[in-house]
């Protein structure tokens, strides 16, 4: 053996022999503060025998961390029993200038589920740790903040990203990978939206670039597509002017001349305009192509007479509005006429938009869902691109004079009332119409043109009148409208409230019925869950003996659709009320506006208003596939909040609606065979009845006007144990064996817009 050789042996010996009595090494040599570095701060009172225990006194508990932590990325880290299933929660960092909401991270909470997140301070700070808004008790089983290196926070940024956010998932999967990626600030900016309610996720900017621009068919890809075609029907893009904007109007008919579709003609009337650019700019047009027809008219009528004057010179299948100052992507005709081609016998067609801000750059993009009679009740979202066949036009009598402003509004209401099969108005779900936010126009807001809201609103009710339907219509913000529609009588509804034990819950839930209902014609039905606790049963013996409730007894396991098919088969209303024990009424005309939709014969189930008790929106209707298999949209916004284009102040027609305060037809109930007993005893029986209520012809319906407060989940433990996971697993694949095409497709929701938020944020695709 060479000397460099033993040498070398003996190196290593040597290492094993001091290996086994140095102490190991420190993995963490950087700060770590565990439960024992918090203190209870405010509104939270410390169990005397169960120091881990805490009780929030108030709606403003929280924590606060006793040292101060040095700049730097942490990894926090919490685990507590709840007294709900999860909460959303927050820390608020302190660098000297005090907590705000702006610096606030959020976070949310499930209960008894180790629950992690990254932390950066960019100064020296301290920490105040908010887990509720609201009473209740909480069990602190791990809290701690632990730093961590600037590596190892890239990575984990970057981990969480790829998972939950689209257009890292999309960087991750390039090949050849992308040579530019983002720095921590990026990714921290990012990461910060995963977690924030109603931040921009993905700007529509992005989704422009991944989502919509690699699916835009080129010019020459739309006339081979179109020489395919049997039927190329005639477009007449009707365009009323007045002293337009020069530049405006020539990107408008430029927008018309770039068209992919051949086969069109642009009608236009100039309404007398006195600058006389408009006309020079309309025959240079004329001469350049000989579909262009101008009609230039000798007096100044208005926008309903321009709007005839255009229409007359239309001879095409199929009328298609557009603003004089307005622009149409050049793919726009060509997806109109293709969606004809699937569905020759179309009457009307919509589709997306968008706006022009005052640099050209597109924004407020407007993804709709297809066909809704009762949203088109409560605002003109029908509006953009509008496509009208002509002979239903003509039918109609056209525009009519007397509601300028809303002159679009009238015409499609009166062209929907004779469309017989609604399947003969289409939505076309891409973007295009850009609708240019000038001065004065209703792009930069409805308040911009008053009498336009007041010519809707006698539009509507013209509607109602003219069709012999007895609804009164009312103009709650500017161009949306609230239809109150009549009940031709009281009938009978019956109020099903499940419930077991839970006394408080209970009697809150019972008395603000009793208390803050005007309607007069109800019977409240308790369906007793085999309770065990005295004061319960005592509760509902006084609430029986003096008449002012029914109790009905179902001693077998849990199941919510078995109780409330129970119940179902012994209650005299000819209405159904499912009401969860935890609800609390807050309008009091609730019932009589559910039971006034819940009437109607083409209305299946109607669901009401819902908040959490903190305010925030907990239920506005649910969206099919969200979240894997559905959940509620517009969640945890402000109550004050108008939604995604005031949806939260508007009737209109989700694919489902949560059975927590839900009524509907006992004939309808029963036709669909109730709720599911054997395949979704406890989750998702709501969705599945009201996708079953959908395909028999009826339209599902939510209400603004009728509010009331869920305390959700607050009579259920945790639904983390290992039964309820397997439950809950089986029900999920209930609903993706039974529902796949809707889970795939929402009608009522857009396939543009994410299902992984619930805030309307665009989905990119690709």
């Amino acid at each position: 053996m060479s000397l460099n050789k033993l040498a070398l042996k003996r190196i290593r010996r040597l290492k094993q022999r001091l290996s086994q009595h140095v102490l190991p090494v420190v993995r963490h040599a950087w700060p770590l503060y565990g439960a024992a570095d918090w203190h209870a701060a405010n509104e939270l009172r410390q169990g005397l025998k169960t120091p881990e225990r805490f009780v929030s006194l108030g709606k403003d508990p929280y924590f606060r961390l006793k040292h101060m932590v040095p700049a730097g990325w942490y990894m926090f880290e919490a685990r507590l029993r709840l007294p709900s299933g999860w909460v959303e929660a927050k820390l608020y960092p302190d660098s000297g200038e005090g907590e705000s909401e702006a610096t606030a991270l959020p976070l949310r909470l499930h209960s008894e589920r180790l629950c992690k997140r990254l932390v950066y301070l960019a100064a020296p700070a301290r920490l105040r740790f908010d887990p509720l808004s609201a009473p209740g008790t909480l069990e602190v089983q791990h809290l701690r903040l632990v730093k961590v290196g600037a590596n190892f926070a890239r990575r984990r940024l970057q981990q969480k990203l790829v998972a939950k956010h689209p257009l890292h998932a999309r960087r991750a999967a390039a090949v050849p990978p992308l040579e530019v990626q983002p720095d921590n600030d990026a990714l921290w900016s990012d990461y910060c939206k995963l977690f924030q309610r109603g931040s921009e996720l993905v700007s529509y900017q992005d989704w422009i670039a991944c989502s919509e621009q690699p699916q835009v068919p080129s010019v020459a890809a739309q006339r081979a597509a179109t020489a395919a075609w049997c039927w190329k029907p005639t477009l007449s893009v009707v365009i009323p002017t007045y002293n337009t904007d020069p530049d405006m109007l020539r990107a408008c008919l430029d927008s018309v001349l770039a068209q992919g579709y051949p086969y069109w003609e642009l009608c236009i009337a100039d309404d007398a305009s006195t600058k006389p650019h408009v006309r020079s700019i309309l025959e240079y047009y004329m001469r350049q192509d000989a579909r262009v027809k101008v009609h230039f008219r000798s007096e100044n009528g208005h926008i309903v007479a321009a709007s005839n004057s255009a229409l007359a010179l239309a001879t095409g299948e199929f009328v298609v509005l557009l603003d004089h100052d307005d622009e149409l992507p050049s793919h726009a005709l060509f997806a109109v006429v293709e969606a004809l081609q699937a569905r020759p016998s179309a009457q009307l067609l919509y589709s997306d938009e968008d706006k022009l801000d005052e640099e050209g750059k597109r924004c407020g993009p407007y993804f709709k869902p297809d066909f809704a009679l009762d949203l088109l009740y409560s605002q003109n979202y029908f509006s953009h691109l509008g496509v009208y066949r002509r002979a239903l036009v003509e039918a109609v009598g056209g525009f009519r004079a007397g509601f300028e402003g809303s002159q679009d509004y009238d015409l499609v209401l009166r062209c929907v009332a004779q469309v017989k099969d609604h399947r003969d108005i289409l939505h076309v779900p891409q973007v295009l119409y850009h609708w240019r936010m000038a001065e004065g126009s209703t792009a930069r807001g409805q308040e911009q043109k008053s009498y336009a809201s007041d010519a809707g609103r006698r539009a509507l009710q013209d509607h109602f009148d003219s069709t012999g339907q007895d609804v009164t219509v009312t103009e709650t913000y500017p161009c949306i409208y609230r239809h109150r529609w009549k009940a031709p009588q009281q009938p009978l509804v019956s109020l099903i409230v499940p419930t077991r034990d839970g006394v408080e819950l209970l009697r809150t839930c019972i008395e603000s019925i009793r208390a803050r209902t005007t309607y007069a014609s109800y019977e409240i039905v308790i369906v007793d869950n085999d309770s065990r606790c005295e004061q319960t049963l005592a509760y509902m013996a006084q609430l029986q003996a003096a008449g002012h409730a029914r109790v009905l007894r179902y001693a077998q396991p849990f199941n919510y659709s078995a109780i409330n098919n129970f119940a179902a088969r012994h209650v005299q209303g000819s209405i159904l009320g499912l009401i969860n024990n935890d609800i609390e009424v807050m309008n009091p005309d609730w019932l009589t506006e559910m039971v006034s939709h819940a009437v109607r014969p083409d209305i299946g189930c109607v669901g009401a208003k819902l908040y959490y008790p903190d305010g925030t929106i907990q239920h506005a209707g649910v969206v099919c596939g969200m979240g894997g298999i559905a959940a509620h949209v517009m969640r945890h916004l402000p109550k004050e909040s108008p939604g995604y284009f005031g949806r939260l102040w508007v009737i209109y027609n989700p694919s489902a609606v949560t059975v927590a305060a839900l009524l509907v037809r006992k004939e309808v109930f029963d036709g669909a065979g109730g709720l599911d007993e054997e395949g979704l005893p406890v989750a998702f029986n709501d969705v599945d009845l009201c996708l079953k209520v959908q395909q028999m012809g009826y339209r599902n319906l939510w209400t603004p006007f009728a509010e009331l407060v869920h305390h959700e989940s607050v009579s259920r433990g945790s639904d983390e144990t290992p039964a309820k996971r397997a439950r809950f697993a089986g029900e999920c694949e209930v609903m993706r064996a039974r529902w796949a095409p809707q889970l795939a497709h929402d009608r009522n929701y857009n396939s543009n817009l994410s299902l992984d938020r619930h805030d309307y944020s665009p989905r990119v695709t690709g």
